[in-house]
């Protein structure tokens, strides 16, 4: 399924008007009922805060899958994720679960770009990242950190936090994402 597929469903799902999920989220009623409709692509920001308003990942929201005991992904059949405005990409190397388990991430950040500031994950949501090429700025809330090839960092996410190239070639980084509490679903 595909995220405007995804949105309406586990909105539905979860017994939301359009109204409350824009409370939650941030996003404009108008904005969430477009992408629904299929009018409007959101940007990588606004689909990370729908999903975080609905309590899954992006991951499941781009690419809802049933359960089983083993899901194998093949390369050409990758989740990407390019925001046009930015060119800041995202692909899902993991398969993809609702809220639980382990995200595996490679993000590409061109020069002078940026990732979406995202919003506090729930308690109990780790993100560990290595930096493959380039040099990455790291923002947790009000502390910034520096990262270059070949260092790694951990951090506990539920604290707003952003990715920005801070060099000169484009910005490789890996993120595992892994949440240490099982949610129930409702």
């Amino acid at each position: 399924m595909d995220f405007a597929g995804s949105l309406k469903k586990i909105r539905q799902q979860k017994k939301l008007s359009l109204q409350e999920l824009a409370d939650l989220s941030g996003v404009s009623k108008s904005m969430l009922s477009k992408i629904e409709r299929y009018e409007k692509n959101p940007t990588l920001q606004v689909a990370a805060d729908i999903a975080n308003a609905l309590g899954v990942t992006l991951s499941y929201m781009i690419d809802e899958k049933p359960y089983n005991s083993v899901i194998l992904t093949k390369k050409n059949d990758r989740i990407i994720y390019r925001d046009d405005l930015s060119g800041f990409q995202r692909e899902q190397l993991s398969p993809t679960f609702d809220n639980y388990g382990i995200e595996f991430i490679l993000y590409k950040i061109p020069p002078q770009q940026k990732s979406p500031i995202f919003r506090p994950h729930q308690a109990g949501i780790n993100e560990y990242l290595t930096v493959t090429q380039g040099k990455l700025r790291v923002i947790l809330d009000h502390d910034e950190y520096l990262l270059q090839t070949g260092d790694s960092m951990y951090f506990e996410a539920n604290v707003r936090h952003q990715f920005l190239n801070a060099g000169e070639d484009e910005c490789h980084y890996y993120l595992v994402r892994d949440s240490n509490t099982y949610i129930v679903r409702s």
